[in-house]
């Protein structure tokens, strides 16, 4: 598709984050443009389990999508706590105050599916492929600049273009955090898994930290930390760390896809900088422990939505220091904190699980039964995963 001239919102980047804040724009009728640089949305994915908090935002914008979501989904009631083949505790989203009291477990791509279709029943599209590669703003607006020479002429430029975002670098904002020392490798295996498809297993020990989550199909995602894990861990590899990290739980027998990547635990220091705005990983990225990163995404492309058509329903236009500023600004006090929150969790529970530290592993191997056993205590955890306290 052809850019057009102008629009009141240009979203840079068409995954979860950018696809959620198209929706909430176009449901509050502002005219916006979404541009992505792929030619296709992605077929495979990182992001594995929709979270309660997220479900109900999608059940605000519209009850089918996240329904249809639900549907492609395999629903899962526990998160269970292992150190080696040992369990440890095991937190349940039984009973959760939502209608959505459990983790669905769907790959990413048929996320961003559901969530594209919807766009398409509005009449929207996204501009395909499109690599913006500068922006700058004045009083007025702001202009994007493709790789190809388009320009498009808006009145806010939003940035869901990940963690190498060129918007956030455009508004000059800090991206402030480190990395992880290891590697993170994923995989989407068919497997012959003792514990079962009805619960994810979060496995600890010296070695790393080991997710092994069910999918729909019958295929499970392996997560784990790797010193040093290959760009595409094949069948052999996979097999031989389940070996070591979940004794004689495992069979492989077929690795679909794998990948290697690092992690940072990283969040802005601003989310706005004059009339460019960040959400998802071009704000925040963490550990994939507890699954909380595209979750966080969606919800800022929510809140995002809301706050923008606030600010561009205010009649006549406020200048600086009035609604607009107000709306936005309010942006950004509500989803840092919780950024700065979950980036905090999924870092403790990061460090708690690799632990090199025999003594510490002693004590967490001691305590975490006791304290699982406590009903307050696993219904705070499930509810934080959930991420009900975001509401």
């Amino acid at each position: 598709m052809s850019l057009p001239a102008t629009t009141r919102v240009a979203i840079v980047g068409a995954g979860p984050t950018g696809l959620t804040l198209a929706l909430t724009l176009a449901g509050a009728g502002v005219d916006f443009v979404l541009l992505d640089r792929q030619a296709e949305g992605a077929n495979t994915s990182r992001a594995a389990v929709v979270h309660a908090r997220t479900l109900e935002v999608l059940d605000e914008l519209d009850p089918a999508t996240s329904a249809e979501l639900v549907r492609r989904g395999t629903a899962v009631t526990r998160f269970r706590i292992r150190d080696g083949a040992r369990p440890l505790a095991a937190v349940s989203f039984d009973g959760l105050p939502t209608a959505h009291s459990y983790a669905l477990m769907v790959p990413q791509d048929q996320t961003e599916a559901v969530l594209l279709g919807r766009l398409h029943a509005l009449g929207h599209e996204v501009h395909r492929p499109y690599e913006v590669t500068a922006v700058t703003q004045d009083a007025a607006g702001v202009t994007l600049t493709t790789a190809t020479g388009e320009t498009l002429r808006a009145a806010y430029a939003v940035g869901a273009d990940g963690m190498h975002s060129t918007v956030r670098e455009a508004a000059g904002i800090c991206f402030t955090g480190s990395a992880y020392e290891e590697s993170f490798v994923l995989a989407d295996v068919t497997m012959d898994w003792a514990p079962g498809p009805r619960e994810v297993s979060l496995t600890f020990g010296a070695a790393g930290l080991t997710v092994v989550a069910p999918l729909p199909g019958g295929r499970y995602r392996v997560v784990a930390t790797v010193d040093d894990a290959p760009a595409e861990p094949g069948l052999p590899f996979v097999q031989a760390l389940l070996d070591a990290r979940a004794p004689a739980q495992a069979t492989v027998t077929d690795v679909v896809w794998s990948s290697r990547f690092r992690v940072h635990h990283r969040v802005a220091d601003h989310y706005r900088a004059g009339r460019l705005l960040l959400a998802g990983d071009a704000a925040h990225v963490h550990s994939p422990a507890g699954g909380q990163g595209m979750n966080t995404g969606i919800q800022d492309g929510h809140a995002l939505g809301r706050a923008l058509s606030r600010a561009l329903s205010a009649t006549p236009a406020p200048a600086t220091g009035t609604a607009t500023d107000e709306a936005l600004d309010a942006y950004e006090a509500t989803r840092r904190p919780v950024a700065l929150r979950v980036v905090a969790l999924t870092d403790r529970m990061t460090r708690i699980a690799t632990t090199h530290n025999p003594a510490l592993r002693a004590v967490r191997n001691t305590l975490l039964p006791l304290l699982a056993r406590v009903p307050a205590l696993n219904k705070r955890l499930a509810t934080e995963l959930a991420e009900l306290n975001y509401r």
